[in-house]
């Protein structure tokens, strides 16, 4: 498993990064570079449900380990959902990796914000995750900072 971090300085206050990360209009704009229609799902609480899904439905079932608004959030991945809804968290494919972390760190930087992410996944991901948080990272600054970006 590779521990993955990427960070930013995003020239707009905490609450309002926060909110376009997770603002189901805005989170499917910064996401897009993970797969196109992307969608989560979360009932918001500590110990709960939260889905990443693609267009068809598919993705993962995660909780939230942690939650601290505006300040941080860390995603805990439990398995993956198929596009019937059905969970698996228990295959041997998903028990591979069933426990990583998501991590998310907004941090006062003198009326800007320091966005810190972390990943775990295996290393065949890696290069999928390089470019969906660095791009995605651009989309969110961008957002945050009311500049136009081209395939927004």
């Amino acid at each position: 498993m590779e521990t993955l971090s990427y960070e930013t300085v995003i020239d707009a206050p905490m609450q309002k990064v926060w909110d376009i990360l997770w603002n189901p209009e805005t989170y499917s704009k910064w996401t897009q570079y993970f797969g196109t229609g992307s969608i989560m799902k979360s009932d918001w609480k500590v110990g709960g449900k939260t889905y990443f899904l693609n267009a068809k439905g598919e993705g993962m079932v995660s909780t939230i380990d942690s939650l601290d608004e505006p300040n941080q959030i860390v995603f805990k991945h439990l398995g993956m959902v198929d596009k019937d809804g059905n969970e698996d968290t228990q295959s041997k494919e998903v028990m591979e990796w069933n426990g990583s972390f998501e991590k998310y760190f907004l941090i006062d930087f003198g009326g800007k914000t320091k966005l810190h992410t972390e990943v775990q996944v295996e290393k065949e991901w890696q290069d999928h995750m390089d470019t969906g948080f660095t791009k995605g990272l651009m989309v969110v600054k961008s957002l945050a900072e009311g500049v136009s970006f081209g395939a927004v």
